[in-house]
């Protein structure tokens, strides 16, 4: 363990030493507003490094925007949204350090001064620490300035970038949980010893390569706990996966639908709930914002089974029966009990005969069910839902809101 725990360290100070030793941009203070900036590269952000200079290597990278602000916007405090970078950031707003992160995941939110902006032209640069040779900023994320009085200044567009050196990548981190026992040992078995209520589970992303052995894994996991905390009954309340990646305007396999039904199974397994966060997910974060919706989602479980709030509605819409009738499928579902959200036009739901060829379906909701068919299936056998990496914009949900869980179903 201390081993692990030295390699770690090192890697990462050894690394950064070796960067900042070779930065050119900290040894000529690139940071400052008096920099000649005439031979730098233009490069339309946000964007990866790779889609516009093929050549980039991990180092650090230094970016470079002028801004307009005007008379009225002077003097309040504003907010500075860069969105995601990847890897790490320091930011300077007229030379002044405005603020800095270092991994990539966190939405980049840093407060500007009333005092530090001008009237007219104004400039941000930002040091951008690549440990990989990926990174970028990340697309379809906030990049803007906002002020106080809601008014805004957009910084998509052209930027200004110089190389301050590059290194080798970064060697790997070595996550200990990932080790056999690790997480187990220092982590779960300790606790055995103190009780507790249940058990709430959110993961699944790093299974997504080999999504069928989910269930048997976690099926395992769960008894295994139930029986370290000797309660069999322990409830086991887990997320399944969100929408993520781009979305696809045709029916596709997927993984992560895979994986999705997986989770949907777990659902056999006693004294166990899920929350469906097909909807709250995004396409270019693996890490969502929204936790606020999880959570409740969550709770909804633990209220009802645990707290006795019997009158509340656990789950979105979870497939209960089914009826062919010749082209025509027919679906009931629990959890609608007040029914089902009116739409226009219901989205994702396929349909396949037995060579499992799926092809959209229309989706007409008649009370509290729904009705399928396909011109182009006379023979339905398979009914699928939201398959896919992200299904943006679902829109099939419960009169309380909470969004259907995808799933495939062999008629």
């Amino acid at each position: 363990m201390d081993s692990i725990k030295n390699y770690n360290a090192n890697r990462h100070s050894n690394w950064y030493k070796k960067l900042n030793e070779s930065d050119e941009g900290l040894k000529q203070h690139w940071a400052q507003t008096d920099i000649d900036r005439s031979t730098w590269k233009t490069a339309a952000m946000p964007s990866l490094w790779s889609s516009f200079d093929s050549n980039m290597k991990p180092g650090a990278i230094w970016m470079h925007r002028t801004f307009d602000v005007s008379k009225k916007q002077v003097g309040q405090t504003a907010r500075l949204f860069l969105g995601c970078i990847v890897d790490a950031d320091s930011v300077y707003v007229n030379g002044q350090f405005a603020g800095t992160t270092s991994y990539q995941y966190p939405p980049r939110k840093y407060e500007i001064s009333g005092s530090l902006l001008k009237e007219g032209k104004n400039e941000i640069t930002i040091r951008v620490i690549d440990e990989n040779g990926r990174g970028g900023f990340v697309k379809d994320k906030p990049y803007e300035i906002v002020f106080k009085d809601k008014s805004t200044i957009k910084l998509e567009g052209e930027w200004r970038y110089k190389v301050g050196c590059e290194v080798v990548k970064i060697e790997p981190h070595i996550f200990i949980q990932w080790k056999p026992m690790g997480l187990y040992n220092a982590m779960i078995h300790p606790l055995f010893h103190y009780p507790i209520k249940g058990m709430l589970w959110y993961q699944g992303e790093s299974n997504v390569g080999k999504p069928n052995e989910y269930f048997a894994l976690m099926n395992e996991l769960i008894h295994n706990w139930r029986a370290g905390w000797n309660n069999a009954e322990l409830p086991f309340y887990f997320v399944q996966l969100a929408n993520f990646l781009e979305a696809k305007e045709m029916p596709v396999e997927s993984n992560w639908a895979a994986l999705r039904q997986q989770q949907l199974d777990m659902l056999k397994i006693p004294n166990t709930g899920m929350a469906v966060t097909i909807d709250i997910g995004e396409w270019n974060d693996i890490h969502p914002l929204n936790k606020k919706d999880v959570g409740e989602r969550l709770a909804l479980h633990a209220l009802k089974n645990q707290y006795a709030k019997k009158d509340i509605i656990i789950s979105g819409p979870l497939v209960k029966k089914h009826k062919v009738s010749k082209n025509k499928v027919t679906l009931e579902f629990d959890f609608v009990q007040n029914g089902i959200k009116k739409v226009d036009a219901l989205k994702y739901f396929e349909l396949a005969s037995d060579d499992k060829k799926f092809v959209k379906a229309t989706a007409v909701i008649k009370g509290k069910s729904i009705v399928l068919q396909s011109d182009q299936i006379t023979a339905p056998k398979y009914v699928r839902y939201a398959w896919a990496d992200n299904p943006e914009d679902v829109n099939f949900f419960n009169m309380e809101g909470l969004p259907a869980s995808p799933f495939e179903l062999k008629l």
